[in-house]
């Protein structure tokens, strides 16, 4: 019982501690250590760092680590190249601001679908999202709820073929790929993306009918996004070639998913390294080579255009560090909570929660997970490290699809993340210059409550009609 209650305190502070906007990099040891001290465990401190913590740290970013490094640098040579500008100002100009809501949020979509990182999108998109919600007179509280709706959801954890981490993270565990269970990814991105736009026009026709209009905001002056002439050379780049990193992301990686790898007699790769399984990782090994031909393409294609390539290299390289060690530390700490005696209490309640449908179990783990991290990506991973096995144990006994698994796994990981205390969601608000108070309570909306309503059509059509 002791232990117990010392897994749940270290729960509580790392949560609060998190939202009170101290490094995980620190706290995940630390609270690692407290759950350690208070169980009783004191002599076995050392040890459980030194082998529990630091392996569970450095086996997942042996893993992880081509992903996180291949997804920052495609964004930044997306960002720096004009490819992200010329995207967004193209659905600005077809779609233009009578229907800013949804011209932002395709926006947002379009480049995170093709794997440009969701912090780079926030930047990118934040100043066209101002011009058009101040020309459409749609209150500013609602820009950030709007970008999170693009940028946080659908793209992130739903659609199939997403490049985004959180997508990756199931495919060892299960031996899934991207792609898992498509048709119930698109129904659920279909209902975030309609369940977030119909909330947020809804809020908008409040507005407008208060009299309310976009604000008053006199920080506006000082320009936080690039300057006009560097906006002007940006956008020169052709669309057709801005689109095309975005097509090989999603088109290389399902020609290796599908056709390439499943052809492959993968005996010579068994007989060199006999304990890898190639049927768990290939899935990685697809997406990894769909970034790399994307970075390439971009690269080559703007050759005599970059401003400055090593530093836009530089920049995406060293972006992706604190991201993957941010996760991986969660990960340590998973592992250091997985091995204390109080955590089997704790397992087996969530395990049993429903026994014979797998599916909620799995749900709930993640949801909260990833709620007191504040990262879908973290939760995930803590998750599928001390749950993992027995999941895909129960899944096999009563006959669900591992692709299954992985697709409630990615969508209950992308609901409760966004609680107040997320990165993400700090982020997000310092970038539109906006408090909590003014625009948390749309964010959970979009990012929260359309979620949930779409995880649970998927684990009810999941259950009744199977993977598809």
């Amino acid at each position: 019982m002791a232990s117990t209650m010392a897994i749940i305190l270290s729960l509580i502070l790392l949560m609060y501690l998190a939202y009170r906007g101290i490094t995980v990099l620190l706290l995940a040891p630390l609270m690692a250590a407290l759950a350690i001290l208070l169980s009783g465990d004191v002599g076995l401190l050392l040890p459980i760092y030194t082998d529990t913590f630091m392996k569970a740290l450095g086996n997942y970013v042996i893993q992880f680590l081509p992903i996180f490094l291949l997804g920052a640098l495609f964004g930044q040579l997306m960002a720096d190249s004009g490819a992200a500008h010329t995207i967004s100002r193209w659905i600005v100009n077809k779609l233009g601001k009578k229907h800013a809501i949804v011209t932002v949020v395709l926006a947002c979509g379009i480049l995170t679908y093709g794997g440009v990182s969701l912090f780079v999108v926030a930047f990118a998109i934040y100043p066209i999202a101002r011009d058009l919600f101040q020309a459409a007179d749609i209150p500013k509280r609602l820009v950030p709820a709007t970008i999170a709706l693009g940028s946080f959801t659908f793209t992130m954890t739903a659609l199939p073929g997403t490049p985004a981490i959180q997508n990756a993270i199931p495919i060892p565990y299960y031996g899934t790929n991207v792609f898992a269970a498509p048709g119930l990814g698109i129904i659920a991105g279909i209902i975030m993306l309609g369940g977030g736009l119909l909330w947020l026009h809804s809020r908008a026709n409040k507005a407008r009918l208060a009299g309310e209009g976009y604000g008053e905001h006199y920080e506006e002056t000082n320009e936080p996004a690039e300057t006009q002439s560097e906006r002007g050379a940006l956008s020169e780049m052709p669309l057709a070639l801005a689109l095309l990193p975005l097509v090989l992301v999603i088109g290389v990686n399902a020609l290796f998913t599908y056709v390439v790898f499943p052809g492959m007699d993968m005996l010579f790769i068994t007989d060199k390294f006999p304990a890898l399984d190639p049927s768990k990782i290939t899935g990685l090994w697809a997406l990894i080579i769909a970034l790399v031909v994307a970075c390439t393409t971009l690269v080559i294609s703007r050759l005599g255009h970059w401003q400055d390539l090593r530093a836009t290299v530089n920049k995406g390289v060293f972006g992706f560090m604190l991201p993957l060690f941010n996760t991986a530390s969660e990960v340590g700490y998973g592992a250091v909570i997985a091995g204390l005696a109080g955590f089997a209490i704790i397992r087996d309640a969530v395990l049993n929660v429903t026994p014979n449908n797998p599916l909620i179990s799995e749900a709930i783990a993640m949801n909260v997970l990833a709620g007191i991290t504040g990262s879908s990506s973290g939760g995930l991973s803590i998750a599928l490290q001390t749950l993992g096995a027995d999941y895909l144990r129960m899944a096999q006994e009563v006959g669900i699809d591992p692709e299954l698994l992985h697709r409630v796994a990615v969508l209950a990981a992308g609901g409760f993340d966004t609680l107040p205390h997320c990165g993400a969601i700090i982020t997000l608000l310092s970038i539109c210059r906006l408090t909590h108070r003014q625009s948390y309570l749309n964010i959970a909306a979009v990012t929260m409550g359309a979620p949930f309503v779409a995880l649970v059509t998927v684990i009810t059509l999941g259950t009744l009609f199977g993977s598809f």
